[in-house]
């Protein structure tokens, strides 16, 4: 079985999705005329300021707490062991593709929060659901409605996957190294403290996603920033190797049997899919749940968490790879800096910050490991019940709670080989038919945009 998905997945994760997810994003941001670039900095006003006309709008949650639910999904282990493994196998440069697809995709992800909120729906407890399933039937029409199935199916699967059962895996691993606590004992403390939050609803999760987001960033980000300052010197050579493995192949060396600049394309762009999740949809599953004047102002606050995770996260990340040398599979002979070339993912990150600052990078990195798969798990839980309410109604989300609390529990005593290929499957299954939603609504898109930015008074607020 695992031999047959990781088949399916070279050919779903191979050049056509690849072309058909980067196209998007390239002709997304023509047809908004770069807006990720132009209006960066009014985004982030809107993410950082309270508007009072916000806060007696339509929608559950304010627009600050529906970008850390975002958040919580998108910062996860994708942005310590993806970048990881993206630079151990697509060399330096594959960092450079990375930031590329994570520019771009910007604009994809402004699209799916617009769509998002556009065609929201009310449910029978009073709280709005959106996602790309709602734009599929309400936008292209219900002719379409088996597209829209199509991808609340695979969500709804993935959410088990990549969003629950690979995390508690992998926060298993690290409790058993780190701190010597057996798997099953982590998966009861996951378990009750996922259905304390979860069973809470909407509110709670994002109240909690407020508050664990900003803080783990925080101390991740600082930590990051203190080992580049503690090795300054090796910054700029380390922008060199990026830029310049992004176009030249890495050598080979020793048991490393170099990399081409294909593959350092290819890792990048489908880690840097994995790590910010811009085209696969997620946003807009949570994005129609925020109190907003506009949809165009909510679409603005998501864009910005793309920008966060791939130019922020996923870069601090990567330059720690590299300037303490962890970036060399061949074990240092590339880089003069000798380890263990059996390193891999999670664990190779640890070391580099345990070179960067000792054991106590080790823990920064293991306790960054526990809170960001935590954070994921109940995010994800947020995406799987909107795509579970959508196929069978309301009334049935308990039975997904349940299963989902099952699943995390599963994670962390379970071989999760099988279900994160599965889940990797799923995960480009539901983007194919979210990237079709996108291209279909294009004009919605982009006259939604162009109406908001020629109101006098917006274009004076910005």
């Amino acid at each position: 079985m695992l031999e047959i998905l990781n088949r399916i997945n070279a050919v779903l994760w191979g050049p056509p999705s690849l072309v058909l997810l980067a196209g998007t994003g390239l002709f997304l941001t023509f047809q908004l005329r770069g807006l990720q670039f132009s209006k960066l900095r009014y985004a982030f006003r809107l993410v950082f300021t309270r508007d009072k006309e916000d806060a007696g709008a339509e929608g559950d949650v304010s627009n600050f707490k529906a970008l850390m639910t975002s958040l919580a999904g998108m910062i996860g282990n994708g942005n310590i062991a993806g970048v990881a493994t993206a630079i151990t196998l697509g060399g330096p440069g594959a960092l450079f593709w990375m930031w590329l697809v994570g520019l771009v995709g910007m604009a994809t992800k402004y699209a799916e929060a617009l769509l998002a909120q556009i065609y929201r729906v009310k449910n029978a407890d009073g709280e709005y659901s959106s996602g790309p399933m709602y734009y599929i039937e309400r936008g292209i029409g219900p002719k379409f409605k088996w597209l829209a199935l199509l991808f609340a199916f695979f969500a709804a699967f993935a959410a088990l996957g990549i969003g629950n059962g690979v995390q508690s895996n992998t926060i298993a691993d690290v409790m058993e190294n780190s701190f010597f606590v057996p798997g099953w004992v982590t998966g009861v403390i996951l378990v009750t403290l996922t259905g304390l939050i979860v069973f809470g609803g909407i509110r709670r999760i994002s109240s909690v996603a407020g508050v664990f987001v900003p803080v783990m960033a925080v101390l991740y980000i600082s930590s990051s920033i203190l080992i580049l300052l503690l090795n300054y010197d090796q910054i700029i050579p380390a922008f060199e190797l990026i830029f310049k493995h992004a176009f030249t192949p890495v050598s080979a060396a020793g048991g490393f049997s170099g990399v081409v600049v294909a593959q350092a394309m290819q890792h990048g762009v489908s880690k840097g899919v994995f790590s910010n999740e811009a085209g696969l949809g997620t946003v807009a599953l949570i994005a129609g749940n925020a109190r907003t004047t506009h949809p165009v102002k909510q679409a603005l606050v998501a864009m910005t968490g793309t920008f966060i995770v791939t130019i922020v996260v996923c870069t601090m990340t990567g330059l720690v790879l590299i300037v303490t040398g962890f970036w060399d599979a061949s074990g240092g002979l590339l880089s003069g800096v000798e380890h263990d070339p059996g390193l891999e993912a999670g664990a190779l990150t640890s070391a580099a910050f345990g070179a960067g600052l000792g054991i106590v990078g080790e823990y920064i990195v293991s306790i960054s490991v526990i809170f960001f798969g935590f954070s994921t798990i109940i995010a994800w839980y947020v995406y799987g019940t909107k795509c579970f309410e959508y196929l069978f109604g309301l009334k049935y989300v308990a039975v997904y709670g349940v299963i989902y609390i099952t699943a995390t529990f599963l994670g962390t005593v379970m071989d999760l080989s099988t279900v994160w290929a599965f889940a990797d499957t799923a995960n480009a299954l539901m983007m194919i038919p979210n990237l079709i939603g996108l291209l279909f609504l294009y004009k919605v898109i982009r006259t939604e945009t162009q109406k908001f930015f020629a109101n006098p008074v917006e274009r004076t607020n910005m």
